[in-house]
This record gives structure tokens, C-alpha cells and sequence, in this order.
């Protein structure tokens, strides 16, 4: 797979200061151009599993150079993943499921899916954009005039999930797609960045460090107590260096 610009990415993982496991799992593979945040639920291990079978899905397959046929492959492989730990939850008599957010780059274009509440942001020309939109009940009530967004944050529902992988035999993906800019930066992240770290400060943060700020990221968690799993993968797109060798550039 050839990119138009350079790649560079950098992950980590952190438990947080009250959960017993670490039920995140992440997947970076910059040669296939795919990366992918999962935040399991459902506790004993089974949101462990969850999110584990979800970057073993994703990690195992070959994705196209095409953006589409990229995108198409990853999506079955989400719910390839989603049909397994239905069916193990099923048979287990137990709930489990991950939320999953997924970054496909080709080319000049990227893509990005999503089921749950992980999210991705794009950092571009000073400006922290939210790409992705929470399936959450809150965030639901909001769409539909029922709550005002200012009321969100002390909201006693706002991290149930109206969708998740692996809850329902079937699962809708949301996507979007646009053009790669020079210096963008891609945050993928679970809810125990965003729901302790404002987003101003992951901003102010990520504008500082640029793809060093996964270790500042997590450390703001931890000051603030960091009460769930904090998982962040960060993607930079720059310029490819081009050599210039008796006047040919190559």
C-alpha cells in the first residue's frame, strides 16, 4: 500500500488508577495504513475478549489500496467480530461488547468507522475536531431536542451505550470520509481520555507534543483520577522527504 504523504504513529495503553484489567485493546498497522481503538465492556474478562477479538478481526485481514474496498474490508471485519462475541455471549449466558473506532488511510483520503462511544479527532490547523459522534442514549436525547448539550456532562446516563459491538446479532457501522491535509493528526481514543481531560486541554496538549503526546495525554487522565481504561493512538500525516540526487529528485 503506497500513501501520498508520510505516516507516523505512536499508541499506548494505559489501565487507569481504578480498574483491576486493562479491557481496551488497540491495533496500529501504518504499512496497511489501519489503526483501531476498542473499549470492552461487561467485566471478568469478557470485555477483555471483546475488544481482543475485535483487533485480532481488523489485524487479520489484507486491506485493499482502494479507499472504498479498504473500508468495505475493515467493516466486515468489525462485524465478523460482532457475529463471534454475540454468539459467545449467547452461549456463555453473559454480556460483553467493545465500542470501536477504526482510521483508514489511502492515498490522499481517510476514512474513519465507528460503533460506541471511542473517538476520533482530527488536529488540523490549530483546531481540535471531534470526527466522530457518541452513540450514547444522552447523546441521542440531544439529537432529538430533548436534552441541551450543557447538560450532558452530569447527565447519570451518559455512558450508556445505544450501540456497541457484540450486544445485538446485527450492528450498524457509522462512517465518514474526507481529503488528508499536510501536518494533520489524527487522536483515536476510549471515553477515559475525553471523560476525564476536557477537550481544550487534550488540544492544548496535542498541539504542544504533536504524535509525542500519547504519554501527556494519559498523564492528564491519571491527575484527574483516571477512573476507567485510557487508550489513545496517534496518527501525523506530513510531506514525504524527497531526495534530491544529480538533479533528480526521487
Amino acid at each position: 500500500m503506497t500513501n501520498t504523504f508520510r505516516i507516523e504513529d505512536n499508541a499506548l495503553s494505559h489501565v487507569g488508577k481504578v480498574r483491576s484489567q486493562n479491557e481496551d485493546s488497540h491495533f496500529t498497522d501504518p504499512e496497511a495504513g489501519v489503526w483501531l481503538v476498542a473499549d470492552g465492556m461487561g467485566g471478568h474478562t469478557n470485555g477483555k475478549l471483546a475488544s481482543e477479538a475485535l483487533a485480532a478481526a481488523v489485524g487479520a485481514v489484507r486491506v485493499p489500496d482502494a479507499l472504498d474496498a479498504a473500508c468495505t474490508v475493515v467493516a466486515n471485519a468489525i462485524h465478523s467480530a460482532n457475529t463471534a462475541i454475540f454468539g459467545h455471549a449467547q452461549e456463555a449466558g453473559v454480556q460483553m461488547g467493545s465500542t470501536v473506532v477504526a482510521l483508514v488511510v489511502r492515498g490522499d483520503e481517510f476514512a474513519v468507522l465507528w460503533a460506541g462511544d471511542s473517538r476520533a479527532y482530527l488536529h488540523r490547523d490549530g483546531q481540535l475536531i471531534q470526527l466522530t459522534r457518541d452513540h450514547t442514549q444522552v447523546q441521542e436525547m440531544v439529537d432529538r431536542g430533548l436534552l441541551d448539550p450543557a447538560d450532558v456532562e452530569d447527565h447519570p446516563m451518559k455512558h450508556v451505550l445505544s450501540r456497541a459491538v457484540g450486544v445485538q446479532d446485527t450492528l450498524e457501522i457509522d462512517a465518514i470520509r474526507d481529503q488528508l491535509q499536510t501536518r494533520d493528526l489524527f487522536l483515536l481514543c476510549s471515553d477515559g481520555l475525553y471523560g476525564v481531560v476536557g477537550e481544550a486541554e487534550i488540544a492544548r496538549i496535542v498541539t504542544e507534543r504533536g504524535i509525542a503526546a500519547g504519554e501527556d495525554l494519559i498523564e492528564a487522565s491519571l491527575a484527574g483520577g483516571a477512573p476507567d481504561n485510557i487508550t489513545v493512538a496517534l496518527v501525523s500525516v506530513t510531506e514525504p522527504t524527497l531526495l534530491v540526487l544529480n538533479g533528480a529528485s526521487s
